[in-house]
């Protein structure tokens, strides 16, 4: 199931707060379809779709296993409200971003660490999952690689289960499915204009290979099905 959370019919033009009631409803109806062998669901996130699931998989029951595609651990451009409590978005310093010689822009460097804005910093402790944390190490939307092992450090210190992070050197941002070709720079709405997202041709194309036998060998394995 592809979930729309903005952007699309009825549903809010822009990405102002993200409310994860909208996304419990789907859980529900998942978690209820005669068709979804259960007990528990998958949640599979890309870039900010990653950050969502690591959000969902902290506050909401019912998720068994979540892949996460260079993902953010600290909440980005948008609030996450669930119920009483509210997650800010964490800083940009807008002064750090850099400008390539085609004039495209490079923020990799610009949003703050979710050490320094700890209000940000997505309660990952509180999840009972199991997560596969897939990083491209040419990822210039955000550091991925570091988001990835601060969860980790996180999960670990309060005592829940060491996630598996597998690392792709010269991936970039967006690891799709495989041969998709390559995005290497597009628009990105909250840089307002087109940014690097890194990756070398070679490299990301065999990381979207492997990436994709990866997760599906992992929720083969927590989801119940057979190899």
């Amino acid at each position: 199931m592809a979930l729309a959370y903005y952007g699309y019919d009825d549903l809010p033009r822009s990405l102002e707060t993200v409310h994860l009631e909208y996304f419990e409803e789907a859980v529900n109806y998942l978690l209820h379809h005669p068709e979804v062998k259960g007990p528990g669901i998958g949640l599979l996130g890309n870039s900010k779709g990653g950050e969502l699931c690591l959000a969902i998989s902290s506050f909401l029951k019912g998720i068994t296993a979540a892949v996460i595609i260079n993902g953010s651990v600290a909440v980005v451009g948008a609030s996450i409200h669930y119920k009483d409590e509210t997650l800010p978005p964490v800083g940009i310093m807008r002064d750090r971003i850099k400008v390539t010689k085609d004039g495209i822009k490079d923020v990799v460097e610009a949003l703050k660490s979710p050490l320094e804005d700890q209000k940000s910093f997505i309660p990952v402790e509180k999840s009972d999952t199991t997560f596969l944390f897939l990083v491209g190490q040419d990822d210039h939307n955000w550091k991925s690689e570091f988001y990835a092992n601060e969860a980790s450090k996180r999960l670990q210190a309060h005592g829940k289960e060491k996630p598996q992070i597998i690392c792709y050197p010269e991936a970039g941002h967006y690891i799709e499915p495989p041969y998709w070709p390559l995005c290497r720079a597009a628009l990105h709405i909250l840089a307002g204009g087109p940014i690097v997202y890194g990756g070398e041709p070679r490299a990301h194309a065999r990381a979207q290979l492997d990436v994709w036998e990866q997760l599906q060998t992992f929720f083969h394995k927590y989801l119940g099905g057979e190899s």
